[in-house]
């Protein structure tokens, strides 16, 4: 994983004029590295492979070790497309954990046990332990075969604390592969940190804590994390670059040291680049005749996003905040931080920021907030920035994002209804909470209603 932290971050820092041919080489070396295995490992042929996490969309098949000892590729192993069994009948695809006795032989009579009830190895990566070895295989079994029975199968052959999910076709690309997508993800973008972990190490729970608040919900210096970072069972806590906490948690399934290595390598990487964001910006031109960019904003923008906000009236700021607004300084660092979301600002020519658009990563869920200047409001801007932000929403895999509110607050009500999705309503003491749920297709960016899309600079 060192060694993808080092390709990317020298990617990153030359831009994208690097060779196209140079990348498909890296990307190469590291997939047939990929498919060594413990299989190989226990035979005295090569170490084990400790790559996995993301689920990029493809179609792609990869190699695995079969019950035999020799590598083979999907379609060799299967005997059959991706829909069917080598019998002819349906098949389902399973993510599957057990630990076994590090003992020669073991994996062998697992293997035979899989192999009997006509279940196909895809893939196998080792998690080695200080007793034993957690196995992560990817499996083709016959679609009747329940996940319990599975478990049962594996227990029986002397697998303990198995674990079993539903897979899908994402799941069939190389493990190197996936590492080396997350890397160039995160490398171009900060706001990836959190979503690029959550792919590595799967359905998980990501909170990103300030220095501050870690020291005060901690019992002194116990609670706090060392610069290697702790790995407790469920939790593992990394330090984040800016001096906050990154913690990770995933209460149905242990980490193990090799997932927070991997874990570890990808905050080195994000720290080693320091701040950025895509550069892109779009250029708005306005029913009045105006020009309007949208481009992301970060803690860079904090000085303008407060004047922006000297400029809005009380009542605009309470409608934003659903109470009186203090000191701007508290909470802008917090909202315009790519560790907790995505920030989108639409700006003048001269360059005065006069909204700004939220994407925000609260736990297992993602909120959106817009606020838009006095002056500018009711031209579409705010729903521009909306559907943007619910387009970056769907892109991350996100099922749903929601927006709080107040009852009396007409524009973000119409903004989320003309987002053109499905909508669900709850209020509670005057408090709004709108949630749409994301099409998988979520179109990219709507036009303004009032205005044209006319470039891209």
């Amino acid at each position: 994983m060192s060694d993808v932290t080092d390709a990317v971050a020298h990617f990153a820092e030359h831009g994208t004029a690097v060779p196209a041919l140079v990348l498909a080489s890296l990307a190469a070396l590291l997939a047939t590295a990929g498919f060594r295995t413990r299989w190989s490992r226990r035979h005295g042929q090569a170490p084990p492979a400790d790559d996995t996490g993301a689920r990029p969309p493809t179609t792609e098949r990869t190699a695995g070790t079969g019950p035999t000892g020799r590598e083979t590729t999907g379609s060799e192993q299967s005997g059959s497309a991706p829909g069917g069994s080598e019998h002819g009948g349906e098949s389902a695809l399973w993510r599957m954990r057990t630990t076994v006795r590090d003992a020669p032989g073991s994996l062998a009579v697992l293997c035979a046990a899989l192999a009997e009830r006509r279940i196909d190895i895809l893939s196998l990566q080792t998690h080695p332990l200080a007793e034993g070895t957690v196995d992560e295989f990817l499996l083709r079994a016959p679609g009747e075969l329940s996940g319990t029975e599975l478990a049962d199968l594996v227990t029986a052959a002397g697998g303990a604390r198995t674990w079993t999910e539903r897979a899908d076709a994402h799941d069939l690309v190389d493990a190197p592969t996936r590492v080396l997508a997350l890397a160039a993800r995160t490398a171009l973008d900060a706001a990836e940190l959190p979503l690029a972990l959550r792919q590595l190490l799967g359905r998980c729970t990501i909170r990103s804590l300030p220095a501050t608040a870690e020291a005060r919900t901690g019992a002194g210096a116990a609670q706090e994390v060392p610069p290697e970072g702790t790995l407790e069972d469920t939790v593992l806590r990394l330090r984040a670059p800016e001096g906050g906490v990154i913690s990770v948690e995933r209460p149905h399934l242990p980490f193990t040291p090799a997932e927070f290595a991997r874990a570890r390598a990808l905050v080195e990487l994000d720290a080693r680049l320091g701040p950025r964001i895509p550069h892109a910006r779009d250029v708005l031109t306005l029913s009045e005749g105006s020009d309007i960019t949208v481009r992301r904003a970060d803690t860079r923008d904090v000085p303008a996003a407060k004047a922006m906000h000297e400029r809005c009236s009380a009542r605009t700021l309470g409608l934003r905040y659903h109470g009186p607004v203090g000191d701007a300084d508290r909470y802008l660092n917090h909202l315009l931080s790519p560790r907790f979301g995505r920030t989108l600002a639409a700006q003048t020519a001269s360059g005065r920021i006069v909204a700004l658009g939220h994407l925000l990563w609260d736990g297992d869920e993602t909120e959106v907030a817009l606020l838009v200047e006095d002056g500018w409001q009711r031209r579409g801007i705010g729903g521009e920035l909306l559907g943007r932000l619910v387009a970056m929403a769907a892109d991350t895999g996100c099922e749903s994002v929601y927006a709080v509110t107040q009852a009396s607050n007409t524009g973000m009500v119409a903004a989320m209804r003309g987002l053109g999705l499905p909508l669900d309503y709850q209020i509670e003491e005057g408090t709004l909470v709108v949630t749409a749920r994301l099409d998988p297709v979520a179109r990219s960016g709507a036009p303004l209603p009032h205005g044209e899309r006319i470039g891209r600079e």
